[in-house]
């Protein structure tokens, strides 16, 4: 596996590539790569000849009062980790790389609606910075597929609906969310929680089984079973940031007439700031 931190090394590459008639997947990351980040470079692997991974810490996407210094880099152990996975490539930029002129000066990229409410809500100017450095991203990787995780389900719209409306020539693909043995959401942050706080934890995707199934045994009072499982949460010692019910592609709040439904949750371990979800087909 080659890497590089420059721009001129990766479109060098993959200019090769594309005069060899190769494909190409990527798999955008922040590093500290765990099972779930491996899972995505393994569906690229399906999809395509070649494989880039990016790791990037991205500043525009932290809030004022979010763990950007703290957030753990493990560069070393990343690389033997994709290489190990067969990941081909690896671009791994520096911020002054990305955003040259600083942040204040950058140019971005809006995405409305979809970026409203649950995360957008609580982390405000997030999905700016994510849709801002994904474009970048695409436009110096260009890649046929990108795979995001289904985790970040909210984010995995964003990007969809951005290349929809911008008309990027880029497939992007959900991968199933992995989970440990107790059905905890593989993240990053997880490493910041004790072993009785992920036992803590699980209350999530219990809670969001329990909805799902509510709601396939056809009861369709929404906002009763968001209290429920809210209530349900916080009885755990959490504390609720948000618990919903949603139409999977809008993310707008789910109606008596919607079939495709996404239960979205984020709550807060402590400090620690958790999410998770489930879609349902619901007749």
């Amino acid at each position: 596996m080659q890497t590089t931190s420059e721009i001129r090394s990766l479109r060098s590459q993959v200019k090769a590539w594309r005069q060899a008639g190769l494909s190409v997947a990527f798999v955008p990351t922040m590093g500290n790569l765990h099972e779930g980040h491996f899972s995505l470079v393994d569906k690229a692997k399906t999809l395509a000849d070649k494989v880039v991974v990016s790791i990037f810490v991205n500043p525009m996407q932290f809030g004022a009062n979010e763990d950007l210094d703290a957030y753990p880099r493990t560069l070393q152990q990343d690389q033997q980790g994709l290489s190990e996975r067969g990941a081909d490539y690896l671009f791994t930029p520096t911020v002054d790389t990305i955003y040259p002129n600083g942040l204040g000066s950058q140019s971005y990229v809006d995405v409305p609606e979809v970026s409203m409410g649950y995360c957008g809500g609580s982390r405000p100017g997030h999905f700016r910075g994510v849709a801002t450095v994904v474009t970048k991203l695409f436009n110096l990787v260009q890649p046929d597929f990108a795979c995001f995780g289904e985790k970040d389900f909210q984010q995995l719209q964003v990007i969809k609906t951005m290349v929809r409306d911008l008309s990027m020539p880029v497939e992007v693909v959900g991968v199933p969310t992995q989970r440990d043995v107790n059905g905890l959401a593989l993240s990053s942050r997880n490493g910041y929680l004790s072993d009785e706080q992920k036992q803590q934890a699980t209350v999530l995707f219990a809670t969001l089984n329990w909805v799902k199934e509510q709601l396939l045994d056809g009861i369709k009072d929404f906002a009763d079973l968001e209290q429920q499982a809210k209530a349900r949460i916080a009885a755990a010692g959490l504390v609720v940031d948000y618990f919903s019910i949603a139409e999977r592609n809008t993310l707008r709040r789910a109606e008596q007439q919607d079939s495709e439904l996404v239960i979205l949750a984020a709550a807060f371990v402590d400090k620690v700031r958790l999410i998770d979800n489930l879609p349902l087909d619901c007749k």
